[in-house]
């Protein structure tokens, strides 16, 4: 089995005074029933190799009186797993659950897995036998981390390390990400890692896995290989519950979905967990780092691009998904590209809506690849998840490369990067937006909403030069609001992403101009003094309106003359 990432698992364990807490601990420490017993115990650990997962467990005992609450509120704020107790020959104790302990750990915001243990078994009279099913199905529909109930006697020590042992459980391989008790089903997450794995192992592509997939998938996951007779069982199994999960070319992806929820019905998320994590998965159903090695930049100046091996992987994506062959994707298709990711990274900013779209409304492939180009450069683990999400087998670590520095670039006055970025100051309503709007190919809006956040647009351009004559770039606008200038320059390093400042204004507004130069001077007294000095370029928007005075213009002039001088 994979193992767990974990190194420990901190076990708090609260309840009404005489419940049997102290009890339960100093039963499982010396596996025995104690004489006597402190009133608080303290911390005791259980090794490494007391339960199958080999993950040490700190078990610590806590107080009930008021007296002792704020040791014991901190003490639950710093639980993996929380352990409450009631008396099973107590029933009040077994009410106070509810009305005391559930609440209090919701004020103190404590969202941990809970075992409810009811211990003193070997004490309760039998005709107050309580349904343990019940019992959870009552707990669940009110507190959704409950992950177990159980009875156990520290007097017998019966189910006394099964107190522990799911505890641990609990922590090291959880339900909660995996199902949704309320639904009563797999979580949208889970089936997004489950669909992956299944394309993953489906090696010819059929939606199906034959036998010698569904073996060497056991193998992969258990180390161990699926007899003929044992495949044939799964598949009676699977095809007597949902039919739809077997057809002839093997076990469909229903019946993926089907054998996995087997697991956690019959108790075994740690099978599911196995899984999900040889195939990389943490406990938030998210790739590990260690599955991600991002190249890292060693200067602020430096970006982070796609390869060419990348690059020609997307582009077989987007004509795969292309399956009308129009050269554009629909919503839906773009969905699909993200059906095995934990969600789709475009839905919201700063990557919704930021690149060219056809009269349809659909993702062009310079849209599609200008995308990825803006993702990769704003956010590279999250380009290199996705890409390995979708489907990327190459050398995860030969899918990014890190470029030269700027400085060095402009002093060399060449480049080998693909992607540049432009910073777009401006007053408000100067033109910022409606320039961001042009790169796209957008119509001109008469709708004026002020920016109020950063906002992106990137396109593929094409640069026409002697020596450079077809190449294609992409350009990234990255739009400043005004009222954000000053903060963001207060990060040192905010320039050294800058290929260029634009600082657009109104051309029939002199406010704007004055605005604009301020902002002008501002950003070049950032790049002196930080070292980032970037190229400055001016534009005049709205140029159909009435110019302002031609004194305004004039000074134009004088501030081009001084940032050639400086």
């Amino acid at each position: 089995m994979t193992k767990t990432d974990r190194n420990a698992v901190r076990v708090v364990v609260a309840g009404d005074r005489g419940t049997g807490k102290s009890s339960l601990i100093a039963a499982i420490a010396s596996e025995s029933f104690p004489d006597t017993v402190l009133p608080v115990l303290p911390p005791t650990l259980l090794p490494a190799d007391y339960f199958p997962d080999h993950v040490p467990i700190t078990v610590i005992d806590t107080s009930s009186s008021l007296e002792k609450q704020n040791k014991r509120n901190e003490e639950l704020k710093g639980a993996d797993v929380v352990v409450l107790t009631y008396a099973c020959n107590d029933s009040q104790s077994f009410s106070r659950l509810s009305s005391y302990w559930f609440r209090e750990l919701q004020k103190l915001e404590v969202t941990v897995p809970i075992i409810v243990v009811g211990c003193k078994l070997d004490l309760r009279d039998e005709s107050q036998q309580v349904s343990l099913e019940r019992l959870m199905a009552q707990l669940l529909q009110e507190f959704k981390n409950v992950a177990t109930c159980i009875e156990c006697s520290a007097a017998t020590l019966y189910q006394v390390p099964e107190v522990f042992y799911f505890a641990q459980k609990a922590v090291l391989h959880p339900v909660e990400p995996l199902f949704d008790h309320e639904s009563q089903a797999l979580t949208d997450k889970c089936v997004r890692a489950l669909r992956r794995i299944f394309v993953l192992c489906d090696r010819d592509m059929d939606d199906a896995l034959n036998d010698a997939e569904l073996s060497d998938f056991q193998v992969r996951c258990f180390n161990a290989p699926l007899e003929l007779p044992q495949i044939a069982d799964v598949k009676t199994v699977v095809q007597q519950d949902v039919p739809e999960g077997i057809n002839s070319h093997g076990l469909t992806f229903p019946g993926f979905l089907y054998i996995h929820n087997m697991f956690l019905r019959k108790g075994n998320p740690e099978t599911f967990w196995a899984v999900l994590r040889y195939f990389g998965y943490d406990n938030d159903l998210k790739l590990k780092d260690n599955f991600l090695p991002v190249p890292s930049k060693t200067a602020p100046d430096q970006s982070v691009e796609l390869t060419g091996e990348a690059v020609e992987f997307l582009n077989g994506i987007f004509r795969l998904l292309d399956t009308d062959k129009d050269r554009a994707l629909k919503p839906s298709e773009v969905d699909k590209l993200f059906c095995t990711a934990p969600e789709s990274p475009w839905n919201d900013a700063p990557y919704n809506n930021v690149t060219e779209r056809t009269d349809m409304d659909y993702m062009s492939l310079n849209g599609f690849l200008s995308q990825w180009a803006l993702m990769t450069l704003l956010d590279p683990p999250c380009t290199l998840a996705n890409l390995i999400y979708i489907g990327y087998s190459g050398n995860p670590a030969a899918a990014l490369r890190v470029t030269r520095r700027r400085s060095v670039d402009r002093k060399k006055q060449t480049t080998e990067r693909n992607v540049f970025q432009c910073y777009v100051f401006g007053s408000k309503n100067a033109g910022k937006s409606a320039l961001l709007d042009a790169l796209l190919g957008r119509p001109f809006s008469n709708n004026y909403t002020p920016t109020t956040v950063e906002k992106f647009a990137a396109n593929a351009i094409e640069l026409i030069g002697v020596s450079i004559k077809g190449t294609r770039k992409t350009l990234v606008l990255r739009e400043i609001p005004e009222s954000e200038v000053s903060k963001f320059l207060s990060n040192q390093d905010y320039l050294a992403a800058c290929d260029v400042a634009i600082f657009v204004y109104d051309s029939s507004d002199e406010y704007s101009w004055k605005k604009s130069r301020d902002l002008l001077e501002k950003v070049a007294g950032q790049g002196d003094l930080t070292g980032y000095r970037v190229p400055c370029l001016l534009i005049a928007a709205k140029d159909d309106l009435t110019p302002y005075p031609r004194a305004v213009q004039d000074s134009v002039k004088n501030v081009i003359i001084y940032l050639f001088l400086t």
